[in-house]
């Protein structure tokens, strides 16, 4: 009797592990994109390096093209490396374009933005561009049912905005606008990032993220 009695227990638990809900664990670590999708296997071929070398996108093209074009291309692309111009690259040098290559699309993402933000085509995009172009149906429109969210998302932008802005003029150039889109990659935007990151966890504005509140944030149901 008691082995039976132990039976159903274990199937009912085994029935409740089956019905629970997963929990998905976020992630907030920033972390560079990866060189390559590829497996990083010089035996087998060296499509990473490729890859990491090129970036994945242009990779691609030179798959299409023939052995002189590819040797014209890589030729130029040399000529880029070579910061100093002697002629030789260094390693400094190829570690310093692979991570250029690495973060090509932060720099093409903030480029496509900033093209689209500066209204004026001047070189330079204002709060007020900014705020005008993302913002504008909300000054508009009005108080509305969304306008208070709105309203701090705007705030919280505009101290991105200041803070990122390094002088202090509220022009935004090219590489300070990129620091307001991607903060993560700025030593000087850090504290910004945690002191956002406190905020979206800190769900009683206390100041403080405690036990709770962390595990809501990092864990939520599937």
């Amino acid at each position: 009797m008691m082995g039976l009695t132990k039976l159903v227990l274990y199937l009912t638990m085994c029935g409740i592990y089956a019905l629970s809900k997963p929990t998905e664990k976020k992630e907030r670590t920033f972390h560079d994109k990866e060189l390559s999708d590829k497996v990083h296997d010089d035996t087998e071929s060296f499509d990473y390096d490729h890859d990491a070398f090129l970036g994945a996108e242009q990779a691609k093209t030179f798959d299409q093209l023939t052995p002189e074009e590819s040797k014209e291309r890589l030729g130029q692309i040399v000529d880029k490396i070579d910061g100093d111009k002697d002629g030789f690259v260094t390693e400094e040098e190829l570690e310093k374009w692979i991570k250029l290559s690495q973060k090509r699309w932060i720099y093409e993402d903030a480029d496509r933005q900033f093209k689209g933000h500066d209204l004026d085509a001047d070189g330079l995009v204002t709060w007020e561009e900014y705020k005008n172009a993302t913002y504008g149906f909300l000054l508009e429109d009005g108080d509305t049912d969304d306008s208070y969210n709105y309203k701090q998302m705007m705030a919280r932008d505009e101290r991105r905005f200041k803070r990122a802005d390094q002088n202090g003029d509220l022009f935004a150039t090219k590489e300070e606008f990129t620091a307001f889109l991607h903060p993560e990659e700025y030593d000087h935007m850090k504290d910004i990032v945690v002191l956002e990151t406190m905020e979206d966890i800190d769900k009683n504005g206390d100041g403080f993220i405690d036990l709770e509140e962390y595990i809501g944030d990092m864990y939520t149901a599937d």
